[in-house]
């Protein structure tokens, strides 16, 4: 089927994208949270003339062709832009078929354990804790992700002394049968990464997400080599050749590509097989409640490789308070620390009509 039509529904923070094929069937997604007005006005300039009247058949090759036509644009707002498009096709798909997407990509409905995903460093370790602590009590959480460093901090705590706290104060909190996650967000070189590193693992760390700056494969891989901890990362990478060259010089132990940062189901798949072929898991970055978790939820239930949790974000209305009022239903409800992929087609979610009142509106149309 051709698309015949692309409409998008943003604020500063949030975009929708609704997308027309030539019989009239219809699907939504999303574009990248954050500065999605901006990534709007790329989706209908660099992203539509490409992909409008084209088959979307082939979701690869037609992504491909935008890439290829936009060769001067790499970048992260071009694949923020085409996962809008892509992840509409997806629920397009599902749509017609009457299938939620979790089986049109192989696996189906059902339970994913989640991990409790903490996005503050201005906080205190002790009221970290007894958040999580509150957590683990009323959502039957098991798994936990706090933050170290300052973020991409030139080696540098958010104040003296907090990551030396933080370690042993989460352990202490939650018992030894939690398990214990922590995400630097690019903040050391080497050796204070490897001395981190070290204070994780006498405290039974898990995971140890983005130690240098991400785009220092070379350092992450000394890190990596250097500790028993799986060390991940990826996030924030959405070239395939930069993927490619990450998993074959195995940087990290565990991938974590964002679905809509590297441009959708599609190209976050293509990663998938890159990391099953290196036997390495994938537990995917989806750091907020909009889409980009739902999307992560279909994919995880689906793929051969995939991670022992999914990341759900903790942060309501006093720390992204654009959440708020996106959805007709609640899409993320915790029980036993779990959530559940649904058997509705598509995605199966409605976006509140309040929200796309209020919205910023768009409209491309095959020529």
């Amino acid at each position: 089927m051709k698309l015949t039509r692309i409409e998008t529904f943003c604020n500063e923070f949030v975009g929708f994208v609704r997308v027309t094929v030539e019989d009239g069937a219809e699907g939504w997604g999303q574009v990248s949270t954050y500065h999605s007005d901006i990534t709007c006005q790329v989706l209908h300039r660099q992203v539509a003339p490409w992909v409008l009247d084209r088959d979307t058949t082939d979701l690869d090759d037609l992504l491909d062709f935008v890439t290829e036509r936009e060769h001067k644009f790499p970048g992260s707002y071009i694949c923020r832009a085409m996962g809008g498009v892509d992840t509409a096709i997806w629920d397009m798909r599902g749509k017609v078929a009457g299938k939620p997407v979790v089986e049109l990509l192989g696996g189906a409905p059902g339970r994913l354990r989640a991990y409790a995903s903490s996005m503050k460093r201005d906080i205190t370790p002790e009221d970290e804790a007894e958040r999580m602590i509150r957590l683990q009590g009323e959502k039957g959480f098991t798994a936990f992700k706090v933050r170290a460093g300052a973020e991409v901090g030139r080696g540098q705590d958010e104040w003296p002394g907090r990551t030396e706290e933080i370690i042993p104060t989460m352990r202490r909190a939650l018992g030894n049968d939690a398990d214990l996650l922590i995400d630097a967000n690019s903040c050391y070189a080497p050796p204070r990464a490897i001395k981190v590193g070290r204070m994780l693992e006498d405290h039974g760390y898990c995971h140890f997400e983005e130690p240098c700056p991400y785009w220092e494969l070379e350092q992450t891989k000394e890190v990596a080599e250097a500790l028993t901890i799986d060390v991940t990362g990826g996030e924030q990478d959405c070239l395939l050749p930069i993927w490619k060259r990450m998993i074959d010089m195995r940087a990290v132990d565990i991938v974590q590509p964002d679905v809509m940062y590297l441009g959708g189901i599609a190209r976050t798949l293509r990663v998938v097989r890159m990391a099953a072929e290196a036997g390495l898991p994938v537990t995917p970055h989806c750091a907020n409640l909009s889409l980009v978790t739902l999307f992560t939820m279909h994919l995880l239930r689906a793929i051969p490789n995939a991670g022992k949790y999914l990341e759900l974000s903790i942060e309501g209305a006093d720390y992204y308070p654009w959440q708020e009022g996106l959805f007709e239903q609640d899409l993320y409800r915790v029980e036993e620390g779990h959530v559940t992929v649904s058997d509705r087609p598509g995605w199966g979610f409605d976006i509140a009509h309040e929200w796309l009142a209020r919205a910023q509106y768009r409209c491309s149309d095959a020529a």
